[in-house]
């Protein structure tokens, strides 16, 4: 099986952000399974840093507002990833049928689970295709390279860099 080269051996992840009087993230990895909830009463960016740091390395931080808070747009930029604002903010009739886990302990971490879990819908389909392509060519590096898919790069680029031992810049 060909592996590409990384730097970065920690899990790829998805990170949806609630910010407020109570700070709450959820982690999904690349699959869309919730890997971590957690709130903080006054959590700030300190706060968000170090949760994130205990889940993986984030691919996507995500919000459910329209309108990223200085905080999100922080995180994203804080940690090289990928920022997603939904079209329009999510309402709580739509966060219901996002959020179905009984891990959910408050509205914020429902809050930030429907934020990641949207941001993970938006790219579920091209995830699903790099699984799939990836299968069919005996690549097994498969979150790095649903990672480089969320980035914008060619599925097939990153598998035939792979190939020939070139390592994608990001």
């Amino acid at each position: 099986m060909q592996t590409a080269p990384s730097a970065k051996r920690t899990r790829p992840l998805i990170i949806g952000v609630d910010t407020g009087k109570t700070a709450a993230l959820a982690s999904l990895d690349l699959s869309g399974e919730t890997v971590r909830i957690s709130s903080q009463r006054y959590g700030g960016l300190e706060w968000f840093v170090d949760e994130i740091k205990r889940s993986g390395t984030p691919v996507v931080i995500a919000s459910d507002k329209r309108r990223a808070t200085e905080t999100v747009s922080k995180l994203a930029t804080i940690f090289d990833a990928v920022l997603f604002t939904p079209q329009y903010d999510i309402s709580v009739k739509k966060k219901m049928p996002l959020v179905n886990a009984p891990q959910v302990e408050n509205l914020h971490g429902r809050d930030a689970l429907s934020a990641a879990k949207a941001a993970y819908n938006s790219y579920r389909n091209k995830l699903s295709q790099a699984e799939r392509i990836a299968k069919d060519n005996r690549y097994d590096d498969v979150e790095g390279l649903k990672a480089m898919v969320i980035r914008k790069y060619s599925i097939h680029d990153v598998i035939n860099r792979a190939k020939s031992g070139r390592r994608m810049v990001r």
